[in-house]
């Protein structure tokens, strides 16, 4: 059954108002200490209700988890529509998302904490996410070789090989992994970095 048009934004409004309470939880206490009756509560509405717009916590988490991870891609998109060349484009999105990680880790513990749990039991919201990277990866590349500053064949193998490169500084749990040993992420990003740019063929 559709609904009329009036009827649908109100349902969305309800919608986003829920993750929106729920996100506030999460920020404060952490999702592993969220209930759908805290979310309820704090929303003056009963958890029946709830449940109609999400079938379960898991949901609720899985929604929050991909507008998180979309901050990432953003800022990668971002940084591919600027009209740097191809090495420096590379080389910024790298760093910042790689700053965008790390600062979701030490300021805002909780949310990182709901991000790799999900991560780790939903791989579609995962694969999604990195196929999304993958074809930022993949475009600027591409521009890279169209305008001679790149020298690669194939640039979606080269764009998937670029993905595995990174993921150490791209995936949430490898890099809490490297900042609780005490790891120098940032200078092992800049070796990485050039190392990526020198098998993409970037001239000397």
């Amino acid at each position: 059954m559709n609904h009329p048009i009036g009827m649908r934004t109100d349902l969305d409004e309800v919608r986003a108002r829920i993750l929106e309470v729920a996100e506030e939880q999460f920020r404060r206490i952490g999702h592993h200490k969220t209930s759908m009756a805290d979310i309820a509560s704090d929303l003056g509405m009963s958890r029946a209700n709830v449940y109609r717009f999400f079938p379960s916590r898991d949901a609720i988490n899985g929604f929050i988890c991909k507008r998180m991870l979309n901050e990432a891609a953003d800022i990668a998109f971002a940084i591919a529509r600027t009209n740097a060349t191809a090495p420096e484009k590379l080389i910024r999105l790298f760093i910042a998302v790689h700053h965008h990680g790390k600062a979701t880790l030490i300021e805002q513990k909780h949310m990182h904490d709901m991000i790799v749990a999900v991560m780790q039991e939903n791989w579609s919201i995962v694969k999604t996410h990195i196929d999304r990277m993958v074809t930022i990866f993949e475009a600027i590349i591409r521009e890279g070789i169209e305008a001679g500053e790149l020298e690669v064949k194939d640039p979606a193998e080269a764009a998937r090989a670029v993905k595995t490169a990174f993921m150490p500084f791209f995936h949430p749990l490898l890099i809490e992994h490297c900042v609780q040993h005490g790891e120098d992420t940032e200078a092992s990003l800049r070796e990485q970095i050039r190392f990526i740019l020198k098998a993409l063929g970037k001239p000397d």
